[in-house]
């Protein structure tokens, strides 16, 4: 178990792989921890140097006083990969870990050489939706939250499972001044014009059953940096990585090797 004191924060997070590989940093969603990509980790090629953590305010982070503005997720990624050494990364994000993958690479664009922008937009939701859902929270817990949020999740068959239980339990525990914090910074946050301007090697992927952020959304993003690729997981919801994790893993090996970022 590793800790980066950041001096405000101290995040948990774990490096995989060659230590003297090509970078490649996964960054989770909303409601979860690094444990999100546990599943595709062994179905990715051998070679890489892997760094996953939780987000502030989630798994074995620091949950500090919320709200927590995106700028602020932006920087810790940025001072975490300072930390252990990392530059010119891949980097994965999915859902809000995809905002601030967003806005590593426009801040820090020596920090990034490609972008994975999974399951997520240049803006998610609107700030009424994410001002309802927090005043919700806070008066009656994630509780209140769980079954809807699963719903946009996971298809009905993942949902019935025992692995779709330990999800809901995922969420109810994540403290909740890290969820209303990350709700915060997701609701202030309107990526469309910076995203817009970058130049760099984007691959966007989609579950078709996405309840979060659907197909469209996600490909209206990919369509804002020329050359960027769409690719539509079917059956896949909003985490393709826990219910499709051989196809999601066959995509994202398919981009680091287009991407000469680990020889084929």
């Amino acid at each position: 178990m590793l800790m980066a004191d950041l001096g405000d924060v101290r995040l948990n997070y774990q490096l995989h792989g060659d230590p003297e590989g090509p970078p490649l940093l996964l960054i989770h969603a909303l409601g979860t921890d690094l444990r999100l990509w546990d599943k595709i980790l062994p179905l990715l090629p051998r070679g890489l140097r892997v760094l996953r953590y939780s987000l502030r305010g989630h798994g074995l982070s620091d949950a500090p006083n919320p709200p927590y503005p995106m700028g602020t997720l932006v920087r810790d990624a940025e001072r975490l990969m300072e930390h252990v050494g990392m530059r010119e990364a891949l980097v994965v994000g999915l859902s809000i870990g995809g905002l601030v993958a967003q806005g590593l690479a426009v801040k820090r664009l020596d920090l990034v050489r490609g972008l994975v922008l999974s399951n997520t937009a240049s803006k998610i939701g609107t700030a009424e939706i994410w001002r309802q859902r927090i005043a919700l929270i806070e008066e009656k817990g994630l509780e209140a939250i769980a079954d809807a949020t699963l719903e946009r999740w996971f298809p009905k068959p993942f949902r019935q499972s025992d692995e779709a239980r330990a999800w809901r339990h995922m969420v109810t525990r994540t403290p909740v001044n890290g969820y209303v914090g990350c709700a915060h910074a997701i609701a202030g946050t309107d990526f469309y014009t910076p995203t817009s301007g970058l130049r760099l090697p984007v691959l966007a992927i989609a579950g078709s059953e996405d309840g979060s952020t659907p197909p469209d959304l996600v490909r209206e993003t990919a369509d804002l940096v020329p050359g960027s690729r769409f690719h539509l997981i079917r059956g896949a919801g909003h985490l393709p990585c826990v219910d499709k994790p051989a196809d999601y893993a066959e995509a994202l090996t398919a981009f680091i090797h287009e991407t000469g970022h680990l020889a084929a």
